[in-house]
């Protein structure tokens, strides 16, 4: 953005509040063709009579707190500043934390919010005296939501959003990676992971954007699920970690806290030493086995043994894996084991040995509402012959339609909802049956 660029804009964005009469705060967008051959030309897009979700950007670079610039002409006061008056200072993104799974075309994710951990922030302390005093926060959040509350199907998705400001894009760039790698959510999937690489992508760090960048780059963007070596080895030290402390606390508990009882190893009841675990990821099992060795542990993946030694066991678990020292954070919801390390988050189930598999009595051919929401139209009826590709039925949620389609021809045997009805995610909406009466995948 050039200076002449910026200043024709906003003298544009002038002319189109006072052609309408607006009298307020306000944001006018503007799009540029970049391949166009004068591109310092822009075009009108759209006003909007308030603040954009971005303005704590324009914020951060002028030092200006423009929420209070709204109350202040709504209450029928002069503008703080005037054009002339205002600067701009460093450089500032924002990135906006949704619960939405990136990998499943960044459909909204609904559930409870079971872990939330942000980094650290600075707010602005604006001070109307002193200009000096208003320096921009390197880190800004926020939120409305927090810890135990509940992303729900009626709102949109969004947890947060994450501000950063620095002297220049690369120091702004380094903020964001760091403020997204500390920050933690789990109950619901979150996009922060997608960020986080966005952010470390080459074309965003030279601002070489444009609508198509996530197109272009998908497989640096939206890679396959895959699971490490290290993963599999925090998440299994994590587990001993916890079942030593509890092993510790029942000690303490009981009568006699040097009993071999109290103790993890052989000794236990239905135990064997070394300790097994087995987490699946994305279906597939995973084991690992633990040892206690010399300062630390001997942990197995089945692919390869590694040496761990703790270092710091507090909110986050720092390691060494064979030289190497990790941070990490592993958070416990029911089964499901959620570790976070450097800006990733792998999801693992942790599988019990002694309970038995669960039977498939569901059958196939079974489609499940892939998320909460209403169901808005039902195109089909039990006997209907439908093609691969056909939309069975409509279900609306957060503010978007998301067609169920047939995943193969077939013939409906059931529609469970109808129009109006509410569904939970999961729940079976659709079955369908080949033809011959067999049960369709």
């Amino acid at each position: 953005m050039t200076a002449a660029r910026r200043r024709a804009m906003g003298e544009a964005a002038v002319a189109a509040a006072n052609a309408v009469g607006y009298v307020g705060a306000g944001t006018v967008e503007f799009i540029v063709d970049t391949e166009a051959a004068d591109t310092s030309s822009f075009f009108f897009m759209e006003m909007n009579t308030r603040l954009q979700v971005e303005h704590p950007v324009t914020e951060m670079i002028t030092r200006q707190d423009l929420v209070e610039w709204q109350l202040r002409v709504a209450s029928g006061e002069p503008l703080p500043r005037t054009q002339s008056q205002l600067e701009i200072s460093g450089h500032a993104l924002e990135a906006r934390i949704y619960a939405e799974d990136p990998a499943r075309n960044f459909l909204p994710s609904v559930g409870d919010i079971v872990h939330l951990s942000a980094p650290p922030a600075i707010r602005f302390a604006f001070n109307a005296e002193n200009d000096h005093a208003r320096e921009p926060a390197a880190v800004r959040i926020d939120s409305g939501v927090g810890e135990g509350d509940a992303i729900s199907q009626y709102y949109d998705p969004m947890i947060a959003k994450l501000i950063v400001w620095g002297e220049d894009r690369p120091e702004a760039l380094r903020r964001m990676r760091a403020a997204l790698a500390a920050y933690r959510v789990a109950g619901v999937t979150t996009n922060i992971e997608f960020l986080h690489r966005l952010i470390g992508h080459s074309a965003f760090a030279t601002a070489d954007l444009d609508t198509g960048l996530i197109a272009r780059n998908q497989d640096a963007l939206l890679p396959a699920a895959t699971v490490s070596d290290d993963t599999l080895a925090l998440a299994a030290i994590a587990e001993t970690l916890g079942i030593e402390a509890a092993a510790q606390q029942s000690a303490r508990a009981s009568g006699d806290p040097h009993s071999p009882w109290n103790r993890i190893g052989s000794w236990w009841l239905n135990q064997i030493n070394p300790l097994t675990f087995s987490f699946q990821h994305d279906g597939e099992p995973h084991p690992v086995r633990v040892v206690a060795a010399a300062g630390g542990y001997a942990v197995t993946t089945g692919r390869k043994p590694v040496t761990a030694r703790i270092e710091e066991n507090g909110p986050d678990l720092i390691v060494t894996l064979d030289g190497r020292r990790i941070r990490t954070r592993v958070v416990v919801n029911g089964a499901e084991r959620v570790v976070f390390r450097d800006g990733t988050v792998t999801r693992l189930v942790k599988v019990d040995p002694w309970e038995p598999p669960a039977s498939d009595d569901s059958g196939v051919g079974h489609l499940l509402a892939p998320m909460s929401g209403t169901i808005i139209a039902v195109n089909v009826k039990a006997g209907d012959t439908v093609a691969k590709g056909s939309a069975l039925l409509i279900l609306e949620a957060m503010k978007m339609e998301h067609a169920i389609n047939a995943p193969g021809d077939g013939v409906v045997e059931q529609v469970f909802f109808g129009a109006g009805d509410q569904v939970k995610e999961g729940a079976e909406l659709v079955s369908l049956v080949k033809p011959d009466g067999a049960a369709n995948h």
